[in-house]
């Protein structure tokens, strides 16, 4: 049976992204939503925002990790836009009440170069139609309170994308093994965490082509110019204002996010 109410439950999470008041997990009442619901209501969500005049730079796949996969229950990634008001540039601080429950997650991700239109499309087209790659975070947030989440529910709410950061160099990854670029993650200056490419479905060029073939089942390509978000390379961190999270990565330097303190933001 198809999700009930879409449009109103899209309205809903337009509602707790506008006012930071999360909303009880859609699976509570209904938990045999699935991830086919979560992408109808996802698809109610985003011409809201659009409306608003938000645009999409890009994509973001989550889920790329076996562990994640196995925390969630589900055996393949998630998707959904990236909207041109969540970027945010190297070192940019980002204002505290853009959040509800912000976690940091270390990314690489590339940005595309020629169009790329599935279905069919290989790991060898993907690599062919990327510019380069930057290093990355993405800040995930949940509007679902206390990150009570089912794959519905994630799904729904734009996978869960609060905020990207992306550097500004792009470094082209002909002749590069993408599976072994090695990061390590900081925060204030302390080490948490380390990953490499390959956490992401074995390779982060694969993330691109599983994007490229699912989007083009729905008539979507991917544009020159786009960003995509691969996944991240290791446990979310969460983040606390006035933290300053780093990640330096093999080949594509460093990048570094923050969440500003509350008078920094109204200063």
């Amino acid at each position: 049976m198809p999700v009930t109410d879409a449009p109103a439950k899209a309205r809903a999470l337009y509602e707790a992204r506008r006012t930071r008041v999360p909303i009880p997990p859609f699976t509570d009442a209904e938990p045999d939503l699935r991830m086919d619901d979560g992408y109808a209501i996802q698809q109610e969500l985003v011409p809201l925002l659009l409306a608003d005049g938000d645009t999409i730079v890009g994509h973001k796949v989550g889920l790329t990790s076996k562990p994640m996969q196995r925390m969630i229950g589900v055996d393949s990634p998630d998707h959904s836009p990236v909207l041109g008001s969540t970027v945010f540039a190297d070192g940019e601080v980002i204002p505290p009440d853009a959040f509800i429950a912000p976690k940091a997650e270390a990314e690489i991700v590339f940005v595309m170069g020629e169009r790329l239109a599935g279905p069919g499309v290989t790991v060898t087209a993907a690599r062919r139609a990327v510019a380069g790659a930057v290093a990355g975070f993405e800040i995930v947030d949940s509007r679902i309170a206390d990150w009570r989440i089912k794959l519905a529910d994630t799904v729904a709410d734009l996978a869960s994308c609060g905020a990207v950061v992306t550097s500004s160099r792009i470094v082209p990854i002909e002749g590069v093994d993408t599976r072994l670029i090695g990061m390590t993650l900081t925060r204030n200056g302390e080490l948490v965490d380390t990953g490499a490419g390959a956490a992401a479905l074995g390779d982060p060029v694969a993330v691109v082509a599983w994007l490229a073939n699912v989007l083009g089942r729905k008539g979507v390509a991917l544009e020159p110019g786009h960003i995509v978000m691969t996944g991240a390379l290791h446990a979310a961190v969460p983040m606390q204002p006035g933290d300053v999270f780093r990640a330096d990565f093999d080949r594509l330097g460093a990048v570094t996010a923050r969440v500003g303190h509350p008078r920094e933001a109204t200063a």
